[in-house]
C-alpha cells in the first residue's frame, strides 16, 4: 500500500510540474512551420518559392504572360491546367517562344495530365486566378465599374468645390445650385447605367439573328472580303465589336494570317464557340473588353473591319471605338472595312401616317386623347418609309472617309442641304434620313469618292456598297423619321419647282454619350415657309 501512495504522489507531483510548465510566462507555444513550396519555372530548371515569383520571371525571360493569357481567353480552372502542361510540354520539346493564338492548341484532354510530377504550380492555381482579379468572368465589369467609380469621384469632388465656392460667393446659400448640384452627380451614375446596358443589349441572340439575317448588310461585308481576298490573304485583321464571329470568320476564310476579334458583350463567349466549331480557332483570337482597355496580342494591323454603324448612322456612338482603334492599331496604309459613309436627308410627305399615327388621337371614339401625342415630335421614328412618300430627291449633307475623319467631326452644326420639290405637295411631314455604305479597297480610292454617289449606282459595276434609304431592299437600319410640328400655323401647301434648304445637326447627349440628338433648320419658298426643331435619339 505505501508503495502505492507513493507511486500516485510521484504521477500527480509530474502532473502539476506540466501544469506549472504551461502556466509559465515564458512558455511559448510551438506552431509548425508553413509549408515550403518550390515552384519550378515554365522553361527551364530555375526553382522559385512562390508562384508570383516564377510568373513574373517568366514574364520577363521568355516574354510569357500567363496571367494575361487566362484574362484574354477568360478560362475556367480546367483550361489552366491544360495551358499549364501545354507550356510545360512544349518547353521541355526546346521552345523558348511559346504563342498562344487560341485556347485550340491546349484544348485536348490529355494535357490534363501534369508533365512535371508533383507540380506546385497546378496546386496554387488559386494564385493564378485571384492576384489578377476575384473571379475572371467578371474582370471586364470590375474594372468598369472601378472607372465608373473614380470619375464618379472625380465630377462630385468638382460639384463640391464649385458649390463651396458659390456658397462663399453668396452669404446666402443657393438652392437651386445645390439641388443643380445633386442632379448633376445623378447624371454621372445614370451615364454609367446606360454604357453597362448597352452591352448588355448586344448578349442576346435575337439582335444579332435579326443582323445576320439582314442580307443587304452581310452578304456586302462576304462579297468585299470574299471578292478581294489579296487584300486579306496573310494579312492581320481586327474585328471591332465582332458580335457572333461572322465578319472574323470571312475573314479567316479568305486566307488571313491572324484576326483579333475584340466585344465586350457576353456574346464573344459564343463568338469562340462558333470559331473552334469552324476550325478556325488557329486563326481567330476572341477577346472579351472594351478596344480602349483590352491589351492586344499585337502591335499593329493590316485591316480593321467592323460593322459599328447605328440607326441614322451615329446612334450609339460605336464608331468612336473604332476610329480609337484605327489610331491605335491600324498600319499607316491599313485598310478601313467599310471605307466610306454618305448621310443623306430627304422631305416627307405621307398624309396616311399622319392620319393614322397623329391625327388619329384627336378624336379616338369621339373623344379627344391629344395627351398621346406627347413627344411624338420630339424623337426619332424609326421606320421603312415608302420611296412614294418621297415628293423630293434626297441629298446627302455628311460625308465619312473612314481614314481620316475624327472623334470631334462626329458631333457638327449646319451641315447644309437643298433639294428641289418633284410634285405639288399638301403639307411637309418631315424630313427622312439614312446613310450608304461603301467598300473600297484603297485609302486613294476612298479620298477620291465623290460627295454625291449613290450606292445604288456606284454597286452596279464598280464595287460593293449598299444604301438603306427607301430606294434600297429594306434593311435592319430602316429610315429615322423627323416629323415637324407645325403647331400653330398648321399644314402649308407646297409646289413642284420649289426649294427646300437648310442645315442639319448632329450632337451626342450630354446625359448618354451613346444617345443622339438631331437639328433641323429648314426653309421653303424663299423663306415663307420654316423653322427649326430639335430631335432625340436616347
Amino acid at each position: 500500500m505505501p508503495q502505492t501512495e507513493d507511486t500516485d504522489s510521484s504521477n500527480s507531483s509530474d502532473f502539476e510540474d506540466r501544469i506549472d510548465l504551461a502556466d509559465d510566462p515564458q512558455w511559448k507555444d510551438i506552431e509548425p512551420d508553413e509549408e515550403k513550396i518550390s515552384v519550378l519555372s515554365l522553361f527551364d530548371e530555375e526553382i522559385f518559392p512562390d508562384v508570383q515569383s516564377m510568373l513574373k520571371y517568366c514574364k520577363e525571360e521568355y516574354d510569357f504572360d500567363l496571367v494575361k493569357i487566362v484574362k484574354n481567353f477568360d478560362l475556367d480552372f480546367l483550361e489552366i491546367v491544360k495551358l499549364v502542361n501545354y507550356t510545360r510540354k512544349e518547353a521541355k520539346q526546346g521552345a523558348r517562344a511559346i504563342i498562344i493564338p487560341s485556347r485550340s492548341v491546349f484544348e485536348d484532354d490529355h494535357y490534363l495530365l501534369p508533365v512535371v510530377e508533383d507540380d506546385a504550380l497546378l496546386f496554387n492555381l488559386d494564385e493564378v486566378i485571384q492576384k489578377e482579379d476575384i473571379t475572371l468572368k467578371r474582370i471586364a465589369e470590375l474594372e468598369g465599374e472601378l472607372r465608373r467609380l473614380h470619375q464618379q469621384f472625380k465630377s462630385y469632388r468638382k460639384v463640391v468645390d464649385e458649390t463651396l465656392e458659390s456658397r462663399w460667393a453668396n452669404e446666402e446659400p443657393n438652392v437651386e445650385i445645390s439641388r443643380y448640384d445633386a442632379q448633376k452627380v445623378e447624371s454621372i451614375d445614370e451615364r454609367s447605367k446606360n454604357e453597362s446596358g448597352y452591352f448588355t443589349s448586344y448578349s442576346y441572340n435575337e439582335i444579332h439573328e435579326t443582323m445576320l439575317k439582314d442580307t443587304v448588310r452581310t452578304d456586302a461585308y462576304r462579297d468585299f472580303i470574299y471578292g478581294n481576298k489579296d487584300l486579306f490573304r496573310d494579312k492581320v485583321i481586327l474585328d471591332v465589336g465582332c458580335g457572333t464571329g461572322i465578319l472574323s470568320l470571312f475573314c479567316a476564310k479568305a486566307g488571313a494570317a491572324r484576326v483579333i476579334a475584340v466585344d465586350n458583350s457576353d456574346i464573344i463567349d459564343k463568338a469562340r464557340e462558333n470559331v473552334l466549331d469552324n476550325g478556325f480557332g488557329n486563326k481567330i483570337d476572341c477577346i472579351r473588353g472594351k478596344i480602349e482597355d483590352v491589351s492586344l496580342p499585337i502591335t499593329h494591323v493590316d485591316v480593321i473591319v467592323s460593322e459599328w454603324m447605328g440607326y441614322c448612322l451615329l446612334y450609339e456612338a460605336m464608331l468612336d471605338s473604332v476610329l480609337w482603334a484605327r489610331d491605335h492599331y491600324l498600319k499607316p496604309d491599313g485598310l478601313m472595312v467599310p471605307s466610306n459613309i454618305t448621310l443623306f436627308l430627304a422631305p416627307l410627305a405621307d398624309p396616311d401616317y399622319i392620319a393614322d399615327h397623329v391625327a388619329f388621337w384627336r378624336s379616338v371614339y369621339g373623344f379627344r386623347m391629344v395627351s398621346m401625342l406627347a413627344h411624338i415630335y420630339d424623337e426619332v421614328l424609326i421606320r421603312d418609309v415608302d420611296r412614294k412618300n418621297l415628293p423630293g430627291a434626297a441629298t446627302p449633307f455628311f460625308c465619312l472617309d473612314l481614314h481620316s475623319i475624327t472623334p470631334d467631326q462626329l458631333d457638327f452644326t449646319n451641315m447644309p442641304f437643298q433639294t428641289k420639290l418633284e410634285e405639288n405637295i399638301d403639307s411637309l411631314d418631315g424630313f427622312v434620313i439614312w446613310f450608304d455604305a461603301f467598300f473600297l479597297t484603297s485609302r486613294e480610292a476612298s479620298r477620291s469618292l465623290p460627295s454625291d454617289v449613290r450606292a445604288a449606282e456606284w454597286g452596279k459595276d464598280r464595287g460593293v456598297a449598299f444604301t438603306t434609304g427607301p430606294r434600297g431592299p429594306s434593311t435592319h437600319w430602316q429610315q429615322g423619321v423627323l416629323l415637324l410640328d407645325h403647331g400653330k400655323r398648321g399644314f402649308q401647301p407646297l409646289e413642284k419647282g420649289q426649294t427646300i434648304d437648310g442645315t442639319v445637326g448632329y450632337k451626342k447627349r450630354s446625359d448618354d454619350q451613346r444617345a443622339l440628338d438631331i437639328d433641323v433648320n429648314w426653309r421653303a419658298e424663299e423663306g415663307k415657309h420654316g423653322g427649326k426643331q430639335l430631335w432625340s435619339m436616347r
